[in-house]
């Protein structure tokens, strides 16, 4: 298939691109990004024009941070309905994590995953396998074995790794196979039995509290184990300020650090709980003002590298319950980039600084062949409509769950293209098979 993708301004934060362009798709690569008009020697003949004048074209936006429930939980997410929930939120790549069931710590289960991926799915997806064997946090998965079946990171992520010793080794396994570690930094002990943020709020509504501090203790002690060990640490959904300051005085120290917040770390704060509504059920639970406005301090001065919405599909089964009782979690590939976005209208981030937190920065962290517009490159592209304005509706989702705070939401800026490998999987928000 040939297209060429006319008048839209090009943000390529890889190449410092930001301009219009036209982007011409050959045989599922990028063959030619030119001034926008300018290149007569395109031919017009089985070249399909796509005018995308008004938007913006970006590459492929990337999720390194999905929970997509298969194999073992397929009544809350399949990797198809993941995959369609990424597409129509603008996504061509996503990174799921290994706590499914069987747990994603052996090639067998990193092998069905790609496997169905490869059938089912609509996009790139990519495995992350788990750090010890069961997510137990007692004895190391075999790393290398999931290096081989194609994983591109490890993590316990749902669990922390509360065995120093078995995070050490870990770390230096993941050395030796150049694999990234991303830690779920939470001590359990802290923790306790907390379901929201320690404060007015838990005191307030009479729900046990999670210090920050349970968070801090542990991003301190994972930093302390890179620097140890010399390698790659990648910190999972930022949701304090003394995780802020933790991670930005240890890259000034040239500890190999990097970080991501998901959206609704930005976007809303423990104020949300006050109605007891189960989609506010997030862990790390929202946090205070003061945190969030530190989050975006890091977001801008680079400290926070990533965006990733921890999408965490659960039932009605696991959410229509009291507080207590309610899974964790909520989705968030369908509201992830209208809800960034909502950082450049408001003045805190550029377009460009947004755009380079949703594909070129997780690409680096996770050593991906992805987002860039790079002629010859992958013809994984996004574009997207600054000025459609949409209410967030759930049941019109693409995801099997609607567990989210966001429900009517009004929100402004949305992907109207998603465009993997040079084919048109999603447009104008219909999925296309």
């Amino acid at each position: 298939m040939k297209f060429r993708l006319c008048g839209g301004r090009v943000i390529d934060p890889y190449n410092k691109l930001d301009g219009h362009f036209d982007i011409l798709v050959e045989d599922e690569k990028i063959a030619k990004v030119a001034p926008a008009g300018s290149d007569p020697d395109i031919p017009e003949d089985g070249v399909e024009e796509i005018d995308v004048s008004g938007k913006i074209v970006a590459p492929g936006l990337i999720d390194m941070h999905v929970h997509l429930r298969e194999p073992g939980f397929e009544y809350k997410e399949t990797i198809r309905t993941g995959c369609q929930a990424a597409a129509a939120g603008g996504f061509n790549s996503i990174c799921c994590m290994a706590n499914t069931d069987p747990v994603n710590d052996t090639s067998s289960v990193t092998e069905y995953i790609l496997s169905k991926a490869a059938t089912k799915g609509c996009i790139n997806v990519f495995p992350i396998g788990a750090i010890s064997k069961g997510l137990k946090g007692e004895s190391l998965a075999e790393i290398g074995e999931l290096r081989e079946a194609g994983v591109v990171a490890i993590s316990d992520d749902g669990n922390p790794v509360m065995n120093s010793n078995l995070m050490r080794r870990a770390l230096e396994y993941a050395k030796v196979f150049e694999l990234p570690v991303i830690s779920h930094c939470e001590d359990k002990d802290l923790a306790g039995e907390g379901l929201v943020n320690e404060g007015y709020i838990s005191t307030l509504t009479g729900l046990p509290g999670i210090p920050a501090a349970a968070e801090e203790v542990m991003v301190a002690r994972d930093l302390a184990l890179a620097e140890l060990t010399g390698w790659r640490l990648h910190i999972a959904h930022v949701s304090t300020a003394g995780a802020v300051r933790l991670i930005r005085e240890a890259r000034a120290r040239g500890i190999a650090v990097t970080a991501e917040v998901a959206p609704h770390h930005f976007s809303l704060t423990e104020e949300a709980v006050k109605g007891y509504d189960t989609n506010t059920k997030v862990n790390p639970p929202l946090r205070s003002e003061k945190d969030l406005e530190v989050i975006k301090e890091g977001l801008v001065d680079g400290t926070i590298d990533v965006i990733a919405s921890d999408h965490a599909p659960q039932s009605p089964v696991e959410k229509d319950l009291e507080f207590k009782l309610a899974a964790n979690g909520i989705v968030g590939l369908e509201t992830e980039l209208s809800l960034s976005l909502q950082l450049v209208t408001r003045g805190i981030l550029s377009l460009s600084d947004t755009i380079a937190k949703l594909t070129t920065n997780p690409a680096r962290i996770l050593n991906l062949p992805k987002g860039t517009l790079s002629e010859g490159a992958d013809a994984d592209i996004t574009v997207i409509d600054l000025e459609q304005n949409w209410v967030v509706e759930p049941d019109k989702f693409n995801s099997k769950s609607r567990n989210t705070p966001f429900n009517q939401w009004e929100l402004k800026g949305k992907a109207v293209m998603t465009i993997v490998g040079g084919k048109m999987v999603m447009r104008d928000g219909v999925i296309l098979e």
